[in-house]
């Protein structure tokens, strides 16, 4: 990535009016200080919360189509998220981001298991306009996805090609993203 490229990383918390240093935070504060990559972070706690966060990136952030990646950091079962206790599934995902992530990869962290189908991915990239959609098949237990995604973030600094990249990531870190299951779907 060079230095007009973002990632924009909306993170579920149970409620946005307490703050702290998350570990998301420090791995996002990790890409900027020696990688060079710089973010924009925020929480969110309802749906409608993540659709704003959304929607004031698209229409007020001028600099929208420099970010390459949207980081999504939330607890959920097999393809949903969970937000103030409510769930909402991949389709509800992709209807909430429907046309707006034309060229953007959505990455999740392995707080929860992504794990579709062909047509599932299918419908989600074309009713977001993605070019791709990843994240982990194993959970969240004893080893957290955040290194790895902060390896696989940095490796956009040198390519565009989300296909080349991954076979980067293979080949760097082969026995965690065979233990994390990492995904893309593209």
């Amino acid at each position: 990535m060079d230095d007009e490229k973002f990632i924009f990383c909306l993170e579920a918390v149970d409620d946005i009016e307490k703050t702290g240093v998350t570990e998301v935070v420090t791995i996002l504060e990790k890409l900027a200080f020696e990688q060079g990559i710089g973010s924009i972070y925020k929480t969110c706690d309802t749906i409608e919360g993540l659709e704003d966060s959304l929607n004031a990136l698209l229409y007020d952030d001028h600099n929208f189509k420099n970010y390459e990646i949207i980081y999504l950091v939330m607890p959920g079962e097999q393809n949903t998220i969970c937000l103030n206790g409510y769930y909402y599934s991949i389709e509800e995902i992709a209807e909430l981001f429907e046309g707006k992530l034309r060229g953007k990869i959505l990455h999740f962290a392995n707080e929860k298991v992504l794990d579709l189908s062909s047509e599932e991915a299918q419908y989600f990239l074309d009713i977001t306009n993605a070019k791709a959609i990843s994240g982990y098949g194993h959970a969240y237990g004893k080893q957290s996805s955040s290194g790895l995604d902060r390896a696989f973030f940095g490796l956009f600094e040198d390519s565009d090609d989300v296909i080349e990249i991954v076979e980067e990531l293979h080949q760097k870190y082969y026995a965690l993203c065979k233990l994390l299951d990492f995904r893309l779907y593209y």
